[in-house]
């Protein structure tokens, strides 16, 4: 996947996680922390999905913008 990503994390990440999504946009829906960024290829992908394994954050979904807006518009 590459492109335009988005990826929820469950909770309220602050600016000091900021430092390791360096590539990535914070923003918060609820108790979610929503990524927004720019995905160079899978390799990038994989670096950032490590992190979040790594740091034992809790992964809600992971989607291309595309794909996301796409099915918000047909719901």
């Amino acid at each position: 996947m590459k492109g335009k990503t988005i990826i929820r994390i469950q909770g309220h990440l602050n600016d000091k996680w900021k430092e390791c999504f360096k590539c990535m946009q914070f923003s918060y829906e609820g108790n979610n922390t929503i990524l927004t960024g720019n995905l160079k290829d899978e390799a990038h992908m994989h670096g950032v999905l490590n992190t979040i394994r790594n740091y034992n954050l809790i992964l809600i979904s992971i989607n291309p913008v595309e794909r996301f807006h796409i099915k918000k518009f047909f719901q």
